[in-house]
Formats: structure tokens, C-alpha cells, sequence
């Protein structure tokens, strides 16, 4: 029988590891395929548009809303959007995998009420707020500023994990990449 309709929603503060545990899953050669979100915010790095993000202007952005283009969508920043186009819950469904949604807090728990069942929630969690303010300035992508509105957001998510089925605290990469391996196993087995 075909996953079709299965859908697994990480989220975690910024900094706690989610991208490198979603991008290990991806790796494994399971049915899954990342959905990929938008945002009004400038690629970081060497991110690219279609790869990492759909980059969108902030009127781009306000203008699809208004064309209620989006599963969800937040403004997580003044000025700062970040959401989930229909269209690309459809390109993924129509292949038959199971999406994998990397979204913030609020916006996993929105893709929950909408999706019920067919999505798990899992939570990836940094060992504490001083580790991930460490991780984040280590990653070197952000101004201090930025760095703190980062830290006392994650304060604020961090109290909204139990909302989540399930949670993988990352203080140790191999654990939290074997915890998160075992959870999504169990939920692609469940649905066959």
C-alpha cells in the first residue's frame, strides 16, 4: 500500500540540528521527499531558490496569501514570512511519498490542526538555551542582534514541545539522528 498522505513535521528553535537530522533522513532511501517552504527572507550562504527555500519577495509572498496560495503560512519577523504553498503538498503527494515538513514551532503545530492524522509532529530539541546560543553564533550566519531575537523565540517554543507526538533531544548528534531514524521508520510502517 502507498504512504500516500503521510506527512512528517519537524520543528525545532533555530540552532537545535533539525536541518542536519532531516537531511540524514533523506539520505537513507526511504520513501521521502522534502517540501520545500517560502519565505520573504534573502538566502543565507549558498542557499538556493528550489533547493532550500522558494525565495519571495515580501509582495510576492503578501500577494499569494491574498491568492490563498499557502497550507499555512506565518510572519515569523516583521516584514519576515515563511509558509507552505499547496502547490508543493500536491507535487509530493501526486509522487506518492511522504513530505517532510521542516517549519517553525507555530507553524508545525498549524500543519497538524490541518493535517490530523496523517502527520506526525516531532520536535527536535537542543540540550538547553545556552548550547543553542553557542551553536548559533558558531554557525556564523547572524548578527548578534538576530542572534538574540533567535535565543528568546526558542525560550518561547521550547514550552510548546509537549504539543508535539513526539520529541528527539539533540545533545548527541548519533543518538538524535538514530532517535529521529527509529521514529520515522515506525511512522512509514504504521501507514504501509
Amino acid at each position: 500500500m502507498s504512504t500516500t498522505g503521510s506527512i512528517l513535521i519537524f520543528s525545532a528553535p533555530s540552532g537545535s540540528g533539525k536541518s542536519t537530522i532531516i537531511n540524514h533522513l533523506l539520505e537513507l532511501g526511504l520513501p521521502l521527499e522534502f517540501s520545500i517552504s517560502a519565505t520573504s527572507r534573502k538566502p543565507r550562504g549558498e542557499e538556493q531558490d528550489g533547493k532550500e527555500y522558494y525565495f519571495l519577495t515580501t509582495e510576492e509572498f503578501r500577494k499569494r496569501i491574498d491568492e490563498d496560495k499557502f497550507v499555512e503560512y506565518e510572519e515569523v519577523y516583521s516584514g519576515c514570512y515563511y509558509g507552505t504553498l499547496w502547490s508543493e503538498v500536491e507535487r509530493i503527494k501526486n509522487k506518492g511519498n511522504v513530505i517532510v515538513f521542516d517549519v517553525d514551532v507555530v507553524g508545525g503545530l498549524n500543519l497538524k490542526k490541518i493535517f490530523k492524522d496523517d502527520a506526525l509532529t516531532i520536535f527536535i530539541q537542543p540540550p538547553s538555551i545556552e548550547e543553542l546560543r553557542r551553536r548559533l553564533i558558531g554557525r556564523g550566519t547572524d548578527s548578534m542582534e538576530k542572534i538574540e531575537q533567535r535565543v528568546a523565540k526558542a525560550a518561547i517554543e521550547l514550552e510548546k514541545s509537549k504539543d508535539f507526538d513526539r520529541i528527539v533531544v539533540n545533545d548527541d548528534l548519533q543518538k538524535a539522528l538514530k532517535d529521529a531514524e527509529e521514529v520515522v521508520r515506525g511512522f512509514i510502517s504504521t501507514e504501509k
